[in-house]
Order: C-alpha cells, then structure tokens, then sequence
C-alpha cells in the first residue's frame, strides 16, 4: 500500500500553523520535505508526528511575528488568480449590461 504523502495545506492543519511557516520550516530544514517533480513540496505523516512536539512550541512563537500584513500578502499570493478573475469577469459583466 502507498502511502500518501500531504500537501502543505494538509500539513499547515495538521500542525495548526500556517501554510508559509510549514515552507519557512522545511527551507531551514527543520521539517523534512520532499519535493514532487522539483516544485510541490509534500510531507510524510509519520515524520510530521516524530517532530510535532518539537515544532509546535517554535511555530508559536514564530507567529507572533507573522504580522497582519504578512497575513494580507499570503493571501493576496494564494489568490490572486481568483481575484484577477472576479476582477475580469466584473468588467465584462458591466460592458455587457451597460454598454
């Protein structure tokens, strides 16, 4: 049987911390990665719960520097194509009824 490996978004709710501390962690190595075709990153349950104690106390005080405007950027990153298309569609949607 294969196991299956998490995504970081899998990975950021399994450890309770967010998705660029789960990337900021596995860049300093803390959290071993494996990268999946050299760009996705993804994480062995069985390792996340090794190092789980570990982790957790460091994350939390590593998030009180994640600041609102961290917060802000991370999502503007990860949505970004959703904005642009609301963005496009609301355009297209105002030529069509007013024009």
């Amino acid at each position: 049987m294969k196991e299956k490996l998490l995504t970081i978004r899998e990975a950021s709710q399994y450890l309770g911390i967010t998705e660029g501390e789960i990337i900021e962690l596995s860049e300093k190595s803390i959290i071993p990665a494996y990268k999946v075709g050299g760009v996705y990153l993804r994480f062995k349950q069985e390792q996340l719960d090794a190092i789980k104690d570990k982790i957790i106390p460091t994350a939390k005080q590593n998030s009180l520097a994640y600041s609102f405007r961290d917060k802000i950027s991370d999502f503007f990153y990860y949505n970004d194509f959703y904005i642009f298309a609301l963005l496009i569609i609301s355009i297209l949607s105002y030529l069509v009824v007013y024009l």
